[in-house]
């Protein structure tokens, strides 16, 4: 499949999606949530058994990345 043609007309749009029943309204955005509590356990059960254990450090990646763009 090939795109062959994009349409930026909004009322071209929104009766097309009209026709075929579709709703032209975006999806509302559902709040955030709280994580698991399963999650939030094992992540204290972790802390108390390890005193090397912290969650604001993050290992050394082991290799260099370059993360800078090339075209």
């Amino acid at each position: 499949m090939h795109i062959i043609a994009f349409i930026t007309d909004t009322d071209s749009v929104r009766k097309i999606l009209d026709h075929i029943s579709e709703t032209a309204q975006p999806p509302t955005i559902a709040p955030a949530r709280v994580p698991p509590l399963w999650e939030a356990a094992m992540a204290s059960e972790q802390a108390c058994n390890d005193p090397l254990w912290d969650m604001s450090a993050q290992p050394v990646p082991e290799f260099e990345f370059d993360q800078r763009i090339t075209w």
